[in-house]
């Protein structure tokens, strides 16, 4: 049971029409991954403005947040405000849950670097390496010490917050995990990803002119059977949400 715990999306993107109706949004394909029985799960479009009040925080024992198309380094509105909320978050020590564009606005909110990756794009499935320090962090739940993981971003965490704890590394991107306290958390790939969610954005990319056509033909076809460790990842990202490790 969950214990009647209530935690909240912090959703990032625009939902296309074909995840609202396959996966129920973005916020679908997160609570598939997270949600346990006897918990409330919200969402705030924090992309369109809408963000929780302040009275509202407090009713909350986490957050999740989002992907985005946006770039993490940049100053839009919304990104200010999403900025100034967790550092109001982390005053309040609330578990936060930051997946690829979160990841990468929490390491710049507690003062760490973002930017483009110098080496590009990274599509696909990568094998993502916990570091000594993490494998005793995550020691109750026995899970291995390099798991597969599909990512989709061309921006990293450059430099690490003060503080913050790298937790893992991949050949391609130096900051793949890290911690901050025990509340904070960044994963530069996407957990709750399957193939058929990884083929669906790199067609949006490709539409959004992200990518160029032959770019994502080559993408698709290098990606055969891409196998996540997805159940690994659950555990993994529902323990930290829920204070289990």
């Amino acid at each position: 049971m969950g214990g009647g715990k209530r935690f909240a999306v912090l959703l990032c993107a625009e939902d296309s029409d074909y995840l609202k109706k396959t996966y129920g949004g973005y916020f679908g394909v997160l609570v598939g991954m997270l949600a346990e029985e006897g918990e409330t799960w919200d969402v705030f479009k924090v992309a369109s403005g809408e963000f929780p009040d302040d009275e509202e925080i407090s009713d909350f024992d986490g957050f999740v947040i989002s992907g985005s198309t946006s770039d993490a380094h940049s100053n839009d509105a919304w990104i200010c405000r999403l900025i100034a909320l967790l550092n109001k978050l982390d005053s309040l020590k609330k578990k936060v849950l930051g997946i690829c564009f979160g990841h990468q606005i929490i390491s710049r909110a507690l003062g760490g670097k973002t930017g483009r990756a110098i080496s590009g794009w990274n599509i696909g499935l990568t094998a993502v390496h916990l570091s000594s320090s993490s494998s005793k962090l995550f020691s109750s739940l026995k899970i291995p010490t390099t798991l597969s993981l599909i990512e989709c971003h061309q921006d990293e965490v450059q430099e690490l917050p003060p503080k913050a704890e790298l937790i893992a590394w991949s050949e391609k991107t130096g900051v793949e995990m890290f911690i901050y306290g025990d509340h904070m958390m960044g994963i530069q790939g996407h957990p709750e990803f399957n193939k058929d969610l990884l083929l669906h954005l790199i067609d949006h990319l490709m539409q959004c002119s992200f990518l160029a056509e032959s770019y994502a033909d080559e993408l698709k076809a290098n990606l055969g059977k891409v196998k996540p460790d997805k159940d690994a990842w659950k555990k993994l990202c529902t323990s930290f949400l829920k204070g289990r490790l």
